[in-house]
């Protein structure tokens, strides 16, 4: 089971690699066509752009990027060749970490305008009266971002965490595509050892199927920490004020009641 257990720390270490810089440039770019401040030409044009890649498939993406970094001729090596950086070809295909980050920045690249997309949707459903009253206070664009937006997005970015944390932890098609889990096993992921197992010629379906049911467990723990994490504190206590309330108002108009009986 130590394929397993390697496949585990891939994907978790794949997944964290690719989308840090995820959402940290969706949020950015999120921040930027939203801004109140400064109007932007052409915003339509450029989500179309930055969103583009997402509309690729996965496998074709996987594949344009195994042919860019192809050994010994590829268009990444002969870039390397003739700026001099590198006398010759580098094999990035058998390195170890730089399959890894290839694997991340192709997961990064491919999703970070869909994550951009939901984060500006909801932007756009925060009320604008909102932003008035900072601007007429004086807040700057960077308070406004962090005292009005990230908070009131908190729940957009529960379902951005949860969905990223789904699929990221399922990734199959792009380590597949590229590398098939190489070089040994760097690339593995818990979807393409399931794979592996179950239908490579090994037909262990018993293990394929454990593994699934442990990957599950896993995606299910981590969003119910996640959900416990993002939790709205300040409703929650607002429900048990509003119920406590109720409960007094009810005892007091039972009481009430039971005094005019008598």
């Amino acid at each position: 089971m130590e394929s397993f257990k390697t496949s585990i720390t891939n994907t978790i270490v794949i997944w964290i690699m690719n989308f840090i810089p995820q959402i940290t440039l969706a949020l950015l770019l999120t921040a930027w066509f939203t801004s109140h401040s400064n109007e932007i030409k052409c915003k339509g044009f450029f989500k179309v752009v930055f969103y583009m890649p997402n509309i690729i498939t996965a496998a074709t993406v996987a594949i344009l990027f195994q042919a860019l970094f192809a050994y010994p001729r590829g268009p990444v090596n002969d870039f390397l060749i003739s700026t001099g950086l590198r006398d010759s070809g580098y094999y990035f295909l058998q390195h170890k970490m730089a399959s890894k980050l290839i694997v991340a920045f192709i997961q990064f690249w491919t999703w970070y305008g869909n994550t951009m997309i939901v984060l500006i949707s909801g932007v756009l459903g925060i009320s604008p009266d909102i932003y008035e009253a900072a601007q007429i206070d004086g807040a700057n664009g960077v308070q406004t971002f962090f005292r009005i937006t990230i908070p009131n997005l908190k729940t957009v970015l529960l379902y951005t965490l949860v969905t990223s944390l789904v699929g990221g932890l399922n990734m199959y098609d792009i380590p597949k595509c590229f590398n098939d889990g190489k070089p040994d096993n760097a690339t593995l992921t818990t979807s393409v050892f399931i794979f592996k197992q179950a239908f490579s010629g090994k037909w262990i379906y018993n293990r394929a199927a454990a593994a699934s049911m442990i990957m599950w467990v896993i995606i299910a723990l981590c969003s119910a920490v996640l959900f416990f994490i993002m939790r709205d504190k300040e409703q929650i206590k607002l429900d048990k004020e509003v119920k406590k309330a109720k409960k007094e108002a009810m005892r007091a108009s039972k009481g009430g009641i039971d005094q005019w009986q008598l």
